[in-house]
């Protein structure tokens, strides 16, 4: 098992050449895989997954603008699926990457989506981690609830009491140790020592109002352009995001090879390297990655 800490700091600009941005590379024999993380996450966020297919596969794990070692956006108007994207072509064209297997979380999913449907050649496959072509009204009023502007936390601890506050109903078998390392994947330390969410707050406007501009109103026009695409949806079993009708019917509309699994014991979203989730992943990847 690959040491999730041995990775290869990469930094690349973004199109627009304004900005800074930041990506983990984990080196591996096999081929590569691109893993994109939620609206509030960052890079750490695929340490749990990157211990278990590290070495076997390389690993690009970007940062998004706005988030982590990446620089934050003056133009909170950028914060939005299509720019990701961008960035995320530069990012392999910078790297010599022409072809590689996608697995998003959230946010990431649906960049996952829209990479595969308009370069379906360049990638192979997708994996979608509790993200779908509808998204349930309880999960975004809760994600609304609590993204954007936040006090620092005087210790980690704190950072971690806030952390479980905020996602207790997602992991609901997590103890202190749990939360802890939790936040020290969602949070870093400032130069005041103070501990402060690895975001920024100005990307709260693109899931605001009444139609937030992360999520496109209709993904289903996005989800018939992958019809023949191998597919992995993994729903977390407690999900408030991702209903399991919406599930059905991706699968009811999906001509190719599509697989999904309900991670017990895990809402929004699954860390990934839960046994079923590991399992399903590592398969689908066997099978349709190489």
């Amino acid at each position: 098992m690959s040491d999730p800490r041995a990775f290869e700091p990469y930094r690349y600009a973004s199109p627009c050449g304004r900005l800074s941005l930041f990506a983990r590379i984990y080196p591996g024999e096999g081929e590569t895989l691109l893993l994109m993380h939620g609206l509030t996450r960052n890079s750490a966020d695929f340490e749990p997954l990157a211990a278990h297919l590290a070495g076997r596969y390389r690993l690009i794990v970007p940062d998004q603008r706005g988030r982590g070692l990446s620089d934050y956006d003056s133009n909170a108007g950028n914060y939005r699926p299509d720019i990701y994207c961008a960035d995320m072509l530069a990012l392999l064209d910078g790297l010599g990457v022409e072809r590689a297997g996608l697995i998003g979380t959230s946010m990431g999913g649906l960049m996952a989506m829209i990479l595969a449907a308009t370069a379906p050649a360049r990638f192979p496959a997708v994996i979608l981690n509790d993200v779908g072509t509808e998204l349930d009204p309880a999960g975004i009023a809760r994600i609304q609830g609590y993204v954007g502007p936040a006090p620092a936390f005087a210790t980690w601890e704190d950072a971690a009491a806030r952390c479980g506050a905020i996602n207790h109903e997602a992991f609901p078998d997590f103890g202190p140790a749990d939360w802890l390392a939790f936040a020290r994947r969602t949070c870093v330390e400032g130069a005041d020592g103070r501990v402060r969410f690895a975001y920024d707050p100005g990307i709260s406007a693109s899931i605001k109002g009444d139609q937030p501009e992360t999520v496109p109103p209709n993904l289903w026009p996005l989800w018939d352009a992958l019809s023949a695409k191998p597919v992995l949806v993994l729903r977390g079993a407690l999900s408030d995001l991702l209903a399991p009708d919406t599930v059905r019917r991706m699968k009811d509309r999906h001509s190719g090879p599509f697989e999904t699994i309900d991670v017990p014991r895990r809402g929004h979203a699954p860390l990934l390297d839960e046994p079923a989730a590991l399992a399903a992943i590592e398969a689908f990847l066997r099978d349709h990655v190489g």
